[in-house]
């Protein structure tokens, strides 16, 4: 595959906001600066179109500057589910090391093969934690942007992938709006 590396400062196609980590105190809501780390502000597509109507795939690392030009780190998640939104793509996919998303993990029979962006976020209200939120946050972002569907799907498992894609939800979950 002709594959072709670039970040998302490269001809400015993603702008940076900073991002603070919120904590409740007993004076309200404290913002924790926690460094060069940002979120998703905007994106142009012009790049990643032309690169992908030449024949390329771009591989995007996530990286972006702000208006006054610092550089941010971008949670991968997070800025692959923008990404997916901004380019209204058929298909957004998150591969983790489980078969989807489950209400209790320690009990196969409770996975959601199939759920809306609105069933997506309560979800994450009540019972989503740990390193799942972000891929969560993606799927949710990226198809309440414009994404067709998301899926979390198990990339150790042969076959998944295809299988997910042609509708057979067993090793993962698909997300609509």
């Amino acid at each position: 595959v002709p594959a072709v590396g670039i970040c998302g400062k490269d001809g400015g196609m993603v702008t940076a906001e900073k991002r603070y980590h919120k904590r409740k105190s007993e004076n309200g809501v404290e913002k924790i600066d926690i460094g060069f780390v940002g979120d998703v502000a905007k994106i142009d597509t012009s790049l990643v179109d032309s690169l992908l109507s030449s024949g390329y795939v771009p591989v995007i690392a996530p990286l972006a500057m702000d208006g006054e030009g610092f550089d941010y780190n971008i949670n991968a998640d997070i800025f692959a589910g923008a990404m997916a939104a901004a380019l209204n793509a058929d298909a957004y996919i998150s591969l983790t090391n489980v078969d989807g998303l489950y209400r209790d993990i320690n009990d196969p029979s409770t996975r959601f093969s199939e759920m809306t962006s609105g069933e997506l976020a309560e979800a994450m209200k009540l019972f989503a934690k740990g390193g799942m939120l972000p891929k969560l946050e993606s799927c949710l972002m990226a198809v309440e942007g414009g994404a067709e569907s998301a899926h979390i799907i198990n990339g150790t498992r042969p076959g998944a992938l295809a299988a997910q894609l042609s509708g057979d939800y067993k090793f993962g979950t698909c997300i609509r709006k």
